[in-house]
C-alpha cells in the first residue's frame, strides 16, 4: 500500500501541513506508526472522501459531484464568447461561456466561484514514480 509523507498528503488534500498533523494528533487521520509519520493510502483517501462530501455553505443540490470552489484568476471576453479561469487549489479549471453568461454572474479576477463538471469522459493517469 502507497504512503505519503505529511507534506504530501497536505498538498493532496488541499490543507496545510499544520491541519494534517493536527488530525493525526486528534485522531482523525491514521499514520503507519513510522517516524516521521506517513499516511497510508486509504486512509488519505477515506479523509479525502469525507472532506468531499461535506455540504459547503450555499450548496444547491444538483447530479454533478465534481465540484471545485476557486478564485476566478482570468476573464478574457472576446466578442460573443468569455474565457473563465478559476484556480481551485492545485487545480486551474477554464470553462468557455457566452461573454453574456459572464457578465450576469458578475466574473471578474477574485471573485469566487465554483466550477462544477459533468463529463462523459474522465481520463485517468498514473504519474511515473
Amino acid at each position: 500500500m502507497p504512503t505519503y509523507k505529511v507534506s504530501e498528503a497536505a498538498r493532496l488534500l488541499g490543507v496545510s501541513d499544520d491541519t494534517v498533523r493536527r488530525w493525526i494528533d486528534a485522531g482523525a487521520l491514521a499514520t503507519t506508526g513510522s517516524t516521521p509519520a506517513e499516511v497510508p493510502g486509504d486512509a488519505l483517501a477515506a479523509r479525502a472522501t469525507e472532506l468531499a462530501a461535506a455540504p459547503a455553505d450555499g450548496d444547491v443540490p444538483s447530479s454533478a459531484r465534481n465540484r471545485f470552489v476557486g478564485l476566478v484568476t482570468r476573464v478574457q471576453r472576446d466578442g460573443l464568447m468569455a474565457q473563465v479561469d478559476i484556480q481551485a487549489g492545485p487545480h486551474r479549471v477554464v470553462s468557455l461561456m457566452s461573454a453574456e453568461a459572464a457578465d450576469d454572474l458578475g466574473l471578474e479576477v477574485g471573485s469566487l466561484a465554483v466550477a462544477v463538471v459533468k463529463a462523459t469522459t474522465v481520463i485517468v493517469e498514473k504519474p511515473r514514480a
